[in-house]
């Protein structure tokens, strides 16, 4: 779906600049506003350099801002924030830096916190049953499972 208003690389540039302020973007969603502007490949390599050069674009902190976002208000685990970063098109290495923002204690104490909320909220009667879906679900969230079954609410 391209769009009607034609752009100059200078307007492109401009427009792209405010895009990428408003919000950390990757250079996989600016390539794609690129395309709905109807911009040719060769202006679009123009805007993505002036974009790169003028740090508008840049992939590291997007993981770092990602991950950090994602742990502290949605309460993600690492492996879902991973998921989320390789579908944006960020290299494992920026992911690594974007993951290593993570405390290892917080970290810690926020799926103590889950785990405790969720089996307060789980219904289930069969203790069995109530342990297999609180796991599920800090699956769900993203936690390894190794440190799943460290919790202190499984041991018992």
């Amino acid at each position: 779906m391209q769009s009607s208003k034609t752009y100059t690389v200078q307007e492109a540039i401009v427009a792209l600049e405010r895009y990428c302020v408003y919000q950390e973007r990757t250079h996989q969603e600016v390539a794609s506003k690129l395309v709905k502007m109807g911009m040719i490949t060769e202006a679009s390599e123009v805007v993505l350099l002036h974009l790169y050069q003028h740090d508008f674009i840049n992939e590291t902190r997007f993981a770092k801002v990602y991950a950090g976002g994602k742990f502290r208000i949605n309460k993600w685990g690492r492996l879902k924030i991973k998921k989320g970063l390789l579908q944006k098109g960020i290299s494992s290495a920026n992911i690594n830096e974007g993951l290593a923002e993570i405390d290892e204690e917080e970290y810690g104490n926020v799926l103590q916190e889950l785990a405790i909320k969720k089996q307060q909220l789980i219904k289930a009667k069969n203790p069995y049953e109530r342990k297999q879906k609180l796991i599920r679900y800090l699956q769900q969230k993203g936690y390894e499972m190794n440190l799943i079954y460290e919790l202190d609410l499984l041991k018992e």
